[in-house]
């Protein structure tokens, strides 16, 4: 004995199609998210709060070396990408307790030794 319902397809495509709706509505317009892009958002913020942080330490570091004036005038003389890789080899932005050089790090601790006063 089958039930003969007019009403329960209609239902079932609704409901269907209410979902579908509310999926792209919720990831087109109300900010929803996969849990692959929140991590990958929350990295971006870490790293981006390590190098605000640490910026200050990298050029006081930097700053505390014998003949700082010397070197300085020096540092601001040759290519970014090279005052980045000379941040990097001194070892002023490597994280304490770190094994490697943090480049966000390296870009803005020589960014803000190009600005320098000595």
């Amino acid at each position: 004995m089958a039930v003969q319902v007019s009403w329960i397809k209609p239902a079932v495509w609704g409901a269907i199609g209410g979902a579908v709706a509310t999926v792209i509505v919720g990831f087109s317009w109300m900010g929803w998210v996969l849990g692959s892009t929140a991590e990958r958002i929350a990295a971006e913020r870490v790293d981006s709060a390590v190098v605000v942080a640490l910026t200050p330490a990298c050029v006081a570091a930097y700053m505390q070396q014998p003949n700082v004036t010397a070197k300085l005038t020096e540092f601001r003389k040759i290519e970014s990408w090279k005052q980045r890789q000379l941040v990097e080899e001194g070892g002023w932005a490597t994280p304490r307790g770190g094994k490697s050089p943090n480049s966000g790090l390296a870009n803005a601790c020589a960014e803000e030794l190009a600005k320098a006063k000595t």
